[in-house]
C-alpha cells in the first residue's frame, strides 16, 4: 500500500461520502436511474408554542375527517397531506423555553453523570449522514437573528451534530442566499491553499492531544474524546470542501433577498430559499429554527413573544391567536411552493420530502403534548388525519418517519416503538 498521510486515507476511505455529483460523469444518468431514491427532510421548528385552545383539533375529532381549527385554518387546502399529532412529548423535557434545543433530539440533559447539560444527534443529522454523499452540503441550518425571537436554550441550536453538539444555522435570508448562491470571493488556489493550512493546524493540535492524554484522569479522558470526536466532525467538513473546490454554485432559481428583512416577509424567504436549496440539489436536509419576535414586530405588535406566550387577557390571546394564524399561513405558502416545484425525478419536491414542523413547549410552561404536524412525501405516510396519543414519546414519531425514509434505526432518544398507524 502506498505511504499516504492521514488526510489523503481519510478522504480514501469516504470516497462515496466526499465526493460530489459532477453532471459531465453521469449524474444525469445517476440521477434517473435512482427515480425512487430521492429522499430529503426539512425540519422546522418555532418557539413560545401555541394557542393550546385555537390551534389542536378538539381531542376527540380524530381521524381523516377532523374539523380544521382556527390556528390551522389556512392550511385547509393541503389537509390531505399533512397529519397532526396530540399527546406526544419528550420524557425528559424539563425546560420551558427551550423551544428547539431537545425538539429533534429527545435527549436527556442529565444523562452525563456530573454534566448540567448533555444533548445527542438529532434526527436530522441522522438522515444528513446518509443522503449527503452527492450533495455540496452534507445539511443546512437556517436560524434567526436573536434569542428572544425563538426561546431560550444553550447552543440555540434546533441541530444538533453526533457528538452532540450545536450546529450554528445562517441568521438570515441574505447569507443564505450567498452560502447557496453567491460568488467566491477566493480563487481556487487560494481556496485550496487555506483548506491545506486548517488541515495542518488539524495535525498539529491532535498530536499535542495525544500527547497528553497518558497524564489525564479518566474524567478528563473522556472530555478529551469528546474533543478528537469534534476535530474529527471538522476534518470531514473540510475533505468534502475540498472535493467541491472548482466546482460552480448552481445558477439561483430566485433573486437576492434584501437585506434586513424580518419577521413575516423574513419567514417567507427563507422557505423560498428551503425551496431553492433542494430545487438545486444543493443539500438534501435543512432544519430552519424560525422567529416569532421579530413576526409579532411585521405585524405591529408590541406585545413581546415571551409576554404572548402568557396569554392571561384578552389583548394577549387575540396575539397569540393572530400569532398561530400568520404562521399557518406562512406554512400553507410553503407546501404551495414544494408542491409546484419539481425534483430532479419529475416528481414535486413535497412528494419526496418528509417535513416536521412544531415544537417541544406546547404553550406557557406547559411541555405536554407538543404541537407537531409532519407533512410530505405522501407515498410513505397515512396522511390527511388527526392523530391521538396519550402522553406517547414524541421520538416515536421521530423514530418511525427515520424508517420509513430507509434509515434503519432500532431506537432514537427515548423512543419505545414505531407509530406503525401511520405509516404506509
Amino acid at each position: 500500500m502506498p505511504n499516504l498521510d492521514r488526510r489523503r486515507f481519510l478522504r480514501a476511505a469516504g470516497t462515496t461520502l466526499l465526493l460530489p455529483s459532477f453532471a459531465s460523469l453521469g449524474h444525469k444518468a445517476f440521477a434517473a436511474s435512482k427515480k425512487n431514491e430521492v429522499k430529503r427532510m426539512v425540519c422546522l421548528s418555532f418557539g413560545w408554542g401555541v394557542t393550546k385552545e385555537s390551534w389542536y383539533p378538539d381531542i376527540k375529532d380524530t381521524g381523516p375527517n377532523y374539523k380544521i381549527p382556527a390556528g390551522l385554518k389556512p392550511l385547509e387546502e393541503h389537509r390531505k397531506d399533512f397529519s397532526i399529532f396530540q399527546g406526544l412529548q419528550h420524557q425528559f423535557s424539563s425546560e420551558a423555553h427551550w423551544g428547539s434545543t431537545y425538539l429533534l433530539t429527545g435527549a436527556n440533559r442529565y444523562a452525563v453523570p456530573g454534566k448540567s447539560f448533555h444533548n445527542t444527534i438529532s434526527m436530522d443529522q441522522v438522515a444528513a449522514k446518509v443522503w449527503g454523499a452527492n450533495t455540496r452540503y452534507n445539511s443546512l441550518q437556517f436560524d434567526c437573528k436573536n434569542a428572544s425571537d425563538s426561546g431560550h436554550g444553550p447552543g440555540l441550536s434546533l441541530s444538533w451534530s453526533s457528538s452532540g453538539k450545536p450546529l450554528q444555522g445562517l441568521p438570515n435570508p441574505f447569507l443564505v442566499y450567498q452560502k447557496l448562491f453567491g460568488n467566491e470571493k477566493m480563487s481556487i488556489a487560494q481556496k485550496k491553499k487555506m483548506i491545506q493550512r486548517k488541515g495542518s493546524s488539524l495535525d498539529a493540535i491532535l498530536t499535542d492531544a495525544k500527547s497528553v492524554r497518558r497524564d489525564l484522569s479518566h474524567d478528563d479522558k473522556d472530555k478529551l474524546d469528546e474533543y478528537l470526536h469534534s476535530i474529527r466532525d471538522i476534518e470531514l467538513q473540510l475533505a468534502k470542501e475540498e472535493a467541491w473546490v472548482g466546482k460552480a454554485k448552481p445558477k439561483s432559481p430566485m433573486k437576492a433577498p434584501k437585506k434586513g428583512l424580518q419577521g413575516y416577509q423574513e419567514i417567507k424567504i427563507m422557505y423560498d430559499l428551503i425551496v431553492a436549496a433542494l430545487q438545486t440539489d444543493s443539500t438534501r436536509v435543512i432544519t430552519y429554527r424560525q422567529p416569532v419576535e421579530s413576526l409579532l414586530k411585521s405585524l405591529g405588535i408590541s406585545i413581546s413573544s415571551h409576554n404572548m406566550s402568557h396569554y392571561n387577557n384578552e389583548e394577549r390571546t387575540k396575539v397569540s391567536m393572530l400569532r398561530d394564524q400568520k404562521q399557518s399561513e406562512l406554512l400553507a405558502y410553503f407546501f404551495k411552493r414544494m408542491k409546484s416545484t419539481k425534483d430532479i425525478n419529475g416528481k414535486s419536491l413535497f412528494e419526496n420530502t418528509t417535513i416536521t414542523y412544531g415544537s417541544n413547549i406546547q404553550s406557557l410552561h406547559y411541555l405536554h403534548n407538543a404541537p407537531t404536524i409532519v407533512a410530505g412525501n405522501t407515498s410513505l405516510f397515512k396522511h390527511g388525519s388527526h392523530y391521538v396519543y396519550s402522553e406517547a414519546p414524541l421520538c416515536n414519531l421521530w423514530l418511525s418517519l427515520l424508517n420509513a425514509n430507509k434509515l434503519n434505526q432500532s431506537s432514537f432518544g427515548d423512543s419505545t416503538g414505531m407509530i406503525e398507524s401511520f405509516l404506509v
